[in-house]
This record gives structure tokens, sequence and C-alpha cells, in this order.
């Protein structure tokens, strides 16, 4: 895989558009990415892995501040990485998820991350989209890529803070990051499924052995309960299981023999029972007819005795059915003699009504009387309406009233809104003045606030940059101790060192023997030993070395609070631009109360705009009801001019129609009167009339009835007359008695056939007996019932277990292998060094890198270290098996990786990281790797150490590959021409430029 070209946009430090070619190094095969700290160097490795993955390392466990701290709400955020493997040339673009202000409603909406993969055309030369959502672009560059993103970080971005994390780490740890890179995640799913199986299989074990103890216990219990142990019962107590299964089959041998005898004896009791029951059922019958015979003969005296009121009910329901035809005329008869009487007295009291009347007229009949009634009605309708309007007066004089009040309310309103409008006016360009003045003051508010931002930064700063210049003279004094303390343990160190090895042939001629030859050239003879006037051992050495190694990290540290403060005050200062703090602290003071001028003018601005409106609406408003009042009073007064002239026209109607009388309503009330009162006495001499008339008629048609009939009046036709539930109950009182008599005689005319006795009959005899056969039947029954469950139950828990017995064999079998297998994969039992069956793989994996990583180290250290894979136990049940250590050919001994100075550290933690992509790199399917980054603090090291590592940096250029070096250190900008600078501008963001 190769790098083509990076831009940046939005993104971490960086605001404007930022473009890397990094095809321009292709020839020199090695650049420098520099830059002060904290101006964005990290940040470029971050884009690349950003655009490739869609995520950056150092945000993994926290805030994924990706954007921009310096973009605008309307900025965009982007990040595009052009690259090529051997399947083609690609180009990933890809935004960040990011605040944006919303197009509608104002405020801000989310604006979703967004990715999109394109491939170049080689025939066209042309971009290609293959995919455009994440899932399917992460996909896409799986298979083109071909290294997962852990992968990726360790073969060709080598980040910031986990260069040496992989040889530092413990087992855990470093098994953790191997999983990730090998994918071993299978291995452990392997063990956890065989330790499932495991489980499942020792359960299921010991659910069977369970199981037949169970059963076998529930077949002793029914065995004990049905006494069918004989003289057995007490040795099972200690007996095998084979044993017990077999006792237990001889008890079923009995039981079975105990069920043919009880089956026996319920056949005889059943055979008892039924005869008894058959005597039981013929006593009962004959009992029965006994004394059915003798309640059919009190029935049949009982009906007998009833015959005479039979016969009366009979006579009287002939009467009534014969009087029943004479209903009719009678009831018409009767309601034409009520309705005649009723007439008469009508007529009497409308002829007193009409004598009240006092009117004479020529001829006193139905006809004239309805005649002068109508006349006297025709006359009255035409002063209805003057009575209508005589009713109305006062409702019409309160709305003359109202109409007078409403032309002098309206008179007043136009007289008000004359007074209001011309006062509005002035009002209104007072406050328009004073809100434009407001809203020119409230414009400048967001540049003012920035003004503001920038002020208070610089104000910070600047006071930051004192600060930090009283704590650089204290890290420099520091450093120029701890220089000059490391001076002298090295002088130390060397001269003990040189005083070792010229003891060295002291210490030889010390162990030589007169006559036996020497270690080292063999010779017998010893003219001239040398010496041993000085000694130092071994473990001078090593204590020097500690103190060395101590007076190097404190050296080291202190170089780094130095380096930490020079960073920090070039940064506080670049942001101060010059400034002292007490003109800072004046700047901050004009820009907050400038600022806070313009805040307050931007909140009174909406209020102003708010009264202007409302003098605005008011104006409107006014003029408005200006011209409603003035409709208001045009109608107004036309309402009353029409008011008067009703008034008037009503005043005339009203005198014509009233006459003599009082009111026109009382003179109406009169005449209505008396046109009622002859209608009244005219209708009642009709009605008169025709009563007499129709019963005349109905009593001529009674008396033809009559004459006809068995009766000898009305009366007498009357008393006989019975209503239709009386005839119904009459009727059903003689059939229910014929139809009683009818069957109670043929009743006791079948049993008087049958010689039954005349005395009761006796069932307790044959009652007890059926009792005493039904008892002994049932136990009989009961007895056979549980001899079968027993047999039945005893066989089933026999079998069962027996079969379950069988199968616990096999499976004992099948479990102590399953178990030995699953230990062993999962570091327990006989797995003396307790590596499970993924950390077994991975220890393969780290030999490999190891191998790999020391045919670097061997070079950069002289031959010195070699770094060697251990599976030694760990202390305390610690993971183990994926340990690294040290072996140092000066002392002929390993120690822990954590024991190497800083340089050493380094250059072991980059062959090691080299050793572990070319292992990765092999399993990705031997993928070309012709891009490296490394993000490392070479600051730490001396100039020897830094010459070794740029050495081996320039090594690794071979074969076309491309090496990219993130570093502020000034002997390497020295050494490497190619460069890309990041630079922090006095704005803030950065900038990159090559």
């Amino acid at each position: 895989m190769r790098l083509h070209r990076l831009e940046i946009e939005g993104f971490g430090p960086f605001l404007g558009r930022q473009t890397v070619d990094f095809d321009r190094f292709a020839d020199d095969g090695i650049f420098l990415i520099a830059g002060r700290t904290g101006a964005g160097k990290s940040s470029i490795l971050d884009a690349v892995c950003f655009g490739l993955y869609g995520s950056v390392p150092r945000y993994e466990g926290g805030d994924k501040r990706l954007r921009s701290d310096h973009c605008e709400p309307d900025d965009p955020s982007e990040v595009v990485v052009e690259f090529s493997t051997g399947s083609g040339r690609y180009r990933v673009t890809r935004s960040p998820e990011y605040l944006r202000p919303a197009k509608r409603g104002g405020g801000l909406t989310k604006q979703a991350s967004g990715v999109q993969l394109d491939t170049l055309d080689a025939r066209g030369g042309d971009w290609v989209t293959l995919a455009a959502k994440e899932k399917r672009v992460a996909d896409e560059l799986d298979e083109i890529l071909q290294l997962s993103k852990e992968q990726f970080l360790q073969v060709i971005l080598l980040a910031q803070n986990r260069f040496a994390r992989f040889l530092l780490a413990d087992s855990k740890e470093r098994q953790g990051l191997l999983r990730r890179l090998f994918g071993t995640e299978r291995f452990e799913d392997v063990q956890a499924r065989f330790d499932e199986r495991r489980r499942a299989s020792e359960n299921a074990l010991t659910g069977v052995h369970a199981t037949v103890d169970a059963r076998l216990g529930e077949a002793e219990r029914v065995v004990t309960a049905a006494e069918l142990w004989g003289e057995r019962g007490a040795e099972l107590v200690t007996a095998s299981t084979q044993e017990r299964i077999d006792a237990l089959r001889a008890a079923l041998t009995r039981a079975e023999y105990r069920v043919e005898r009880r089956g026996a004896d319920r056949d005889d009791a059943e055979k008892r029972l039924a005869a008894a029951d058959a005597a039981l059922t013929a006593v009962r019958e004959e009992q029965k007819a006994q004394q059915e015979r003798d309640r059919a003969r009190t029935a049949m005296a009982r009906l007998d005795a009833e015959q005479p009121e039979i016969d009366a009910a009979r006579a009287a329901l002939q009467r009534g059915r014969a009087a029943e035809s004479l209903r009719a005329t009678l009831a018409a008869t009767a309601r034409a003699e009520q309705v005649r009487d009723a007439a008469v007295a009508a007529e009497l009291a409308a002829r007193a009504d009409w004598d009240d009347v006092g009117v004479e007229l020529d001829e006193l009949s139905a006809g004239a009387l309805e005649a002068w009634a109508v006349a006297r009605t025709r006359e009255a309708g035409a002063w209805e309406r003057a009575a209508e309007l005589e009713a109305g007066g006062p409702a019409l004089r309160a709305e003359a009233e109202d109409a007078r009040a409403r032309v002098e309310a309206a008179s007043a309103l136009v007289d008000e809104g004359e007074a209001e409008r011309a006062e509005l006016p002035r009002r209104l360009a007072e406050l328009t003045d004073k809100r434009d003045i407001a809203r020119r003051n409230a414009d400048r508010v967001d540049d003012l606030a920035r003004a503001l931002t920038i002020a208070t930064s610089r104000r910070d700063a600047a006071v930051a940059v004192a600060k930090v210049d009283d704590e650089l003279t204290m890290a420099e004094r520091v450093l120029v101790d701890a220089s000059a303390t490391l001076a002298e343990t090295q002088t130390t160190l060397a001269q003990l060192r040189k005083r070792r090895l010229d003891g060295f042939a002291g210490e030889l001629a010390n162990a030589l023997v007169a006559g036996q030859p020497c270690a080292v050239c063999g010779s017998t003879e010893h003219p001239a030993p040398a010496e041993h006037g000085d000694p130092v051992s071994a473990e001078d050495i090593d204590a020097a070395e500690t103190v060395r190694d101590a007076a190097q990290i404190a050296e080291r540290t202190a170089q780094e609070r130095v380096a930490t403060a020079l960073a920090e005050r070039a940064a506080a200062a670049a942001v101060a631009d010059g400034r002292t703090v007490a003109v800072a602290e004046e700047e901050l003071a004009a820009a907050v109360h400038a600022h806070a001028r313009a805040a307050e003018a931007s909140g009174a601005l909406a209020n102003l705009e708010a009264e202007v409106a409302q003098v605005t609406d008011a104006i409107a408003a006014l003029d408005e009801k200006r011209a409603e009042s003035a409709t208001a009073l045009a109608a107004a007064r036309e309402a009353l001019a029409l008011v008067a002239q009703r008034e008037k026209e009503a005043a005339a109607q009203i005198g014509e129609a009233r006459g003599t009388f009082e009111t026109v309503a009382k003179r109406i009330a009169e005449v209505v009167g008396q046109s009622a009162a002859a209608r009244a006495f005219s209708a009642a001499l009709a009605d008169r009339a025709r009563s007499e008339t129709s019963y005349a008629a109905a009593k001529d048609e009674q008396d033809a009835a009559l004459a006809a009939s068995d009766f000898d009046g009305v009366t007498e036709a009357r008393g006989a007359m019975r209503s239709s539930a009386e005839q119904e109950a009459l009727e059903a009182r003689i059939s229910a008695h014929a139809v009683r008599r009818e069957k109670e005689r043929s009743t006791l005319l079948d049993l008087e056939l049958r010689t039954l006795p005349e005395e009761p009959i006796d069932l307790v005899p044959a009652e007890s007996a059926a009792a005493e056969a039904r008892t002994a039947w049932r136990a009989a029954l009961d007895a056979a019932g549980r001899a079968e469950s027993a047999t039945e139950q005893l066989a089933s828990l026999i079998e069962s277990a027996a079969s379950e017995h069988a199968r616990s064999a096999e499976q004992q079998a099948e479990h102590e292998v399953l178990r030995g297998l699953a230990d062993t994969i999962a570091g327990r039992a006989g797995n003396t060094h307790k590596m499970t069956l993924e950390t077994f793989v991975l220890a393969a994996e780290l030999e490999e890198i190891v191998e790999a990583a020391n045919r670097r180290l061997s070079d950069m250290s002289t031959g010195r270290y070699q770094l060697r894979h251990s599976d030694a136990l760990a202390s305390r049940g610690a993971a183990s098996g994926l340990g690294i250590v040290v072996f140092d050919a000066f002392t002929g001994q390993t120690r822990p990786a954590q024991s190497l100075s800083g340089g050493e550290t380094f250059l072991s933690s980059l062959a090691l990281a080299l050793g572990l992509a070319e292992v990765v790199t092999a399993r990705a399917g031997g993928i070309q790797l012709d891009t490296l980054f490394i993000d490392e603090g070479f600051g730490s090291l001396d100039a020897d150490t830094l010459e070794i590592a740029m050495r081996t940096l320039d090594e690794l250029r071979s074969g076309g590959r491309t090496v990219g070096v993130i570093s502020h250190v000034e002997s390497m900008q020295e050494q490497i021409p190619a460069q890309i600078v990041v630079e922090q501008t006095a704005a803030g963001p950065s900038r990159i430029r090559a």
C-alpha cells in the first residue's frame, strides 16, 4: 500500500484546506514532519487514520474532537486520502459528525457524518464512485487494504504513545494486542465451546446418576409400601446399583403373582354384587307399584266428590256463551243514551252563555248563529295590526331612546379619536431614531465578542509567559544539575569498568598454581604473574550502572521539562503577540467595555423595535377606528329617523281601531267572546239533535235482540255474561277434571289386575344384602387396583433405572476424554505452563516476531542485545506465556525489558515494531507496504543512538518504501532535507508547507 495525497479541511488544528503530496518524497525515500510542539504534526497521521477507518486512536476513549475548534458553524470539515494497492488507485472522502446552522427555524442541527470511496479508471482517467454509505465503504476498504485498523496502526502508522507499548506490556496486555492483530478470538471461542461441552457433559452425567438413584429409591419405596421384599430387604442398604436392580426384579415377580390373586377375588365379589342388586331392584319395583295403586284409589275418590261443582260450572259456561251475543247491542244502546244526556246538558249551558251576550236575532237557529259569528270575526280581523302596534308601543319608544343614545355615543367617539390621533406621529419619530442608533451598535456585537475573546486569550497568554519564564529558569537549573550529575556517574562507571578490566589479569594470577597449566595460555610456568592491586567486583559495576541509569532518567526528565516549558512559552508568546501583562489587561478592559455597550444595545434593540411596531399599529388602529366611528354615527342617525317615522304611523292606526274602548285589545276581546258564545250555542243545538236520533235507533235494535233471546230483560242478560278469562277458566276446569279422571281410572285398572299385597312391603333386608355385597366388591376392586398399579409402577421404574444405568457407563468414559481435552486447552490440570490454546498460538507468532526483530536489533546494538520469547510462569497466577525478555551478551544473562535505558528501549521498540510489521504483513497475505510513518519522541536519544536510529530508518527505504518521521529534533531536521513543516498561524489555525 502506498499513500499518494492527503487533503485536510476543518479537521483538528487545520481550518483552511491543507494538501500533502506524498509522491514528492518518493525519490528521497524518507521525509520529516517537523514543527513546534502542539502545531499539529500528529494530526496529519490522525487524518490518514480517520480517512481510512473513520476513527482516530487518540480519541478512542473520550471526546471525539475531530472537527476543528477554529471552524465557524458554516465551515466544512473533510479529509481526503488518496492511496494505491496492487488492485488499483483509490480515494476516500470522509467528514465527521458536527453541528451546523439549521436551514429553517434558526438554531443548530446535527450534520451527519459522510463518506465516499472512489476508484481511478485506468482507461479514462476519471474517478468512479464505488460506495457512498459507511457500511458499504468499510466492507470495500477491508477487501482493498486487507488490514484492520489495529494492524494498520502497528505496521504502517506507528502512532505516538504506542511505539514502545508492545515491548513493555505484560503478557495479558500483549495478548490483547496480538489477538486484535492476528484475529485469534476464534481459539478463545474454541476454548469456551470445549468448556461448555465439558460442563454440559458433567451436568448430564450427574443428572443420569441422580436419575438412576431417584428411580431406584422410588421403586424401593413402592416395594416397601406393598410389602414385597420377602426376607432380603435389610441387605440392600449397602448393595451396589446392579444388586438393587436384581432385588427389585425379584420383588416384581412377587407383585405380578399378587395381581393374579387379587383379580380372581375381584371377579367373585363382582358376581355376588350383581345378584344382590337384581334382588333389590325387584323388591323396589313391587313396592313402587303398591304405592301407585293406593295413590290412584285416593285420587278417584277425590274426583268423584268434585262432580257436582263441575256440572254447575258447565251450566254457567253455556248461559254465558248465550249472553255473549247480546253484549255489543246492549253496549251500543248504553253509549247512545250517555251521548244524548251529555248533549242536552251542553245545549242548556250554551244557551245560558248566549243569553248573557244580550243580542236579539230574528231566528234562533244554528245557521243564524254561525252567520252572525262569522260577520263579527271578520270585523275584528281588521283591528289585529293596530293591536300589535299598540302592544309594541313600549318597545318602539325604548328603541327610539336607544337610537338617540347611539347617536350621542358615536359623536363622542369621533371627537375622542381625533384628539388621540394627533399625538402619536411625534412619538413614532422619537422611537425610530432611538431604534436606529441601537441597531448600529448591536450589529457590532459579534465582532466585539471575537475581539473580546482574542483580548482574553492574549491576556491569559501574557500571564502564562510570565509564569512559564519562572518555571523555565528553575527547569534549566535542574537540567544543569542533572547533566552534571550524569557526567559524574558516567565518569565513575567508566573508571570502574577500566579498573575491572585491568583487574582481570590480577584475578587470573591469584588463581595460578605452580606446575598446573594456565587457564589462558596453558603454560605450566608462571614467570611474572600480574598483581591484583585494586579489585572491582561485578556488583560494583552493577551498582554504578544503576546510579548512572537513575541519573540518565533524571536528566531525561529535566530535558523533557525544559522542552515542555519552552514549547509552552513559545505557544503562549505566539498568542500574546509581544504584549506585556499590563498592555494586555488594558486591551482586555477596553474590549470588555465595548462589548458590554454593544450587548446592552443588542438587548435594548428588541424592546425599541417592539415599541416602534406598537406605535405604528396604534396609528393604523386609530385610523381604522375613526372610519368605523364615522360610519357608526351615520348609521345611528339613519336608524333614529326610521324609528320616529314608525311611531307616527302606529299612533294613527291605533286611534282608528280603538273607537270608544280603552284599548284596541279590549275591543277585539269583546267581539271574540261574543262570536265564541254564538258558535258554541250553534254547535250545542246541532249535537243534541244528532244524539237524540242515534239513541232512538239503538233502543229499537236492543228491544228486538232481547225479544229473540232466552232472557227476559237487560238485567238478566247482563247477569249471565262472563268475561273471556272467566269463560276460559270454566272451560279449562271442566276439561282438566275429565282428563284427570280418565287417567286415574286407566292407571287404577292396570294395577288392580296385578296381585299386590295390601300390607306395605319392607326393603330393609334386600338393601342390607346389597350393601354388604357392594362393600365386599369395592374392597376387592381396590385391592386389585393397588396391586396392578404397584406392579406397573415398579416395572416402569426398574426398566427406566436399568436403561439409565447402562447408559451412564458410556457417558462416563466420554466425559473423561472431554474433560482432559478441555482442561488442556484452557491451561488447567496437566498443562504445566498454564497456557491456553490461544496463548499457545500467539506464542508461536511472538517467536516469529522476536526472530524478525532480532535481525535489526543485533545491528542496532552492535551485537549486545537480543529479544527472547519467555513462556515462564508468572507469579501469583498472573497471565503468562507471552513474555519478552532481553538477553545481554555482555553479562550472558536475560533481564526484563523495563530495565533498558531510554535509548536502548527506543532501539528495541523500533526493532520489535518493524519485526511485528513484517509478521503481520505476511499474515495479511504478504501485501506490499510502500509507506511507513513513525511518530515518536526522538528527542530523548543521545547522538550515537540517534545515528543508529537514522541508519535503521535509512535501511527501510529499500525497495521503494517511503518513510515519514515526526520529530522536532534539530539534528534530524539537518539530516533529512525533505520535510513537511506544520506551522501555527497568528490567528490560531495551523497550516502545512512542504
